[in-house]
């Protein structure tokens, strides 16, 4: 059974050039209800049904999954049902007769601009390593990257002429991001003089931010990062590198832009993922009415 997944993780990779954690959560999801599947004694994909699956998701909910993780198992096992079905592998796909999900919608934390200033200001930028956190915070806030797009950055991505940068974001969709004037300042100081410091011949590879192998640096680096300067910085919500892309939209849209300007920069491919950003707004502006009013 195993086998079956395996093929289908590697058409996801290499057919349908589905990124990397997209395929590493279609393998867990899978994963997860083989190990399910085998515990109940079922050893093939033919025998596994619809009633079998309704077992699953209700075990699931018993263990207090959230909303959004048992849509995503159920996408992961509707494509895959899907792909043994196309292939002849099953005679019948039990995933049909399964009813939808709902998932709610929690909305993302964000922070204050003050927030954020006590955030951006928390690095040492006399010190190589934090003049590099410093502009990789700046980039962070200025233009919306997901941690992901932030760390396959490379230098001839950016077009600091022009104000922009190409990012290559989820399912390898290019897009031009505008990036602010601070950002671009720090960048350039980080370029010039720290990132000579960090980068070693044929291991740096144009990316832009390097750590002290050379190499480009880590997602689990960019998350201790922000969480140390969040810390340093006496911010008591949970800080992680996502917050600042929800900052990024929630000020936007605050200040008046455009939704669909914003969803465009954020490289949304369903408006109705950036509409939750509107949702947001609006509990900032109730909170100022509560916070302010004489009478709130």
């Amino acid at each position: 059974m195993e086998q079956f997944i395996k093929e289908f993780i590697s058409i996801l990779r290499y057919e349908k050039n589905l990124s990397d954690n997209t395929a590493k959560s279609y393998l867990s999801d899978l994963k997860r209800l083989l190990a399910y599947l085998l515990l109940h004694k079922i050893n093939d994909w033919n025998e596994t049904s619809s009633i079998i699956l309704s077992e699953f998701f209700n075990d699931q909910r018993k263990s207090n999954l959230s909303s959004a993780t048992t849509a995503r198992y159920m996408t992961s096992f509707r494509k895959f049902f899907q792909y043994l079905e196309d292939n002849k592998y099953i005679k019948k796909n039990p995933t049909i007769t399964l009813g939808k999900v709902k998932r709610s919608r929690k909305l993302p934390s964000v922070l204050s601009f003050d927030e954020i200033e006590r955030i951006l200001n928390a690095p040492n930028v006399k010190e190589k390593s934090g003049l590099r956190d410093k502009a990789i915070l700046e980039l962070l806030y200025s233009s919306g990257l997901r941690v992901s797009e932030l760390i396959n950055l490379k230098t001839n991505d950016l077009y600091f002429d022009e104000e922009v940068i190409r990012v290559l974001g989820k399912g390898s969709k290019e897009r031009i991001v505008p990036i602010g004037s601070s950002a671009i300042t720090w960048i350039n100081e980080y370029l010039i003089a720290s990132r000579p410091l960090f980068e070693k011949k044929d291991k740096s590879k144009g990316f832009v931010f390097l750590n002290y192998r050379g190499t480009k640096i880590s997602r689990i680096s960019i998350w201790k990062m922000v969480d140390l300067y969040g810390k340093q910085a006496e911010i008591s919500k949970e800080i992680h590198p996502h917050i600042f892309r929800h900052s990024f939209a929630t000020h936007l849209l605050e200040g008046g832009a455009d939704l669909r300007a914003v969803q465009e920069m954020l490289g949304h491919s369903d408006i109705s993922t950036t509409q939750i950003y509107t949702h947001v707004d609006r509990q900032y502006i109730k909170q100022i009415h509560k916070d302010h009013h004489p009478r709130g």
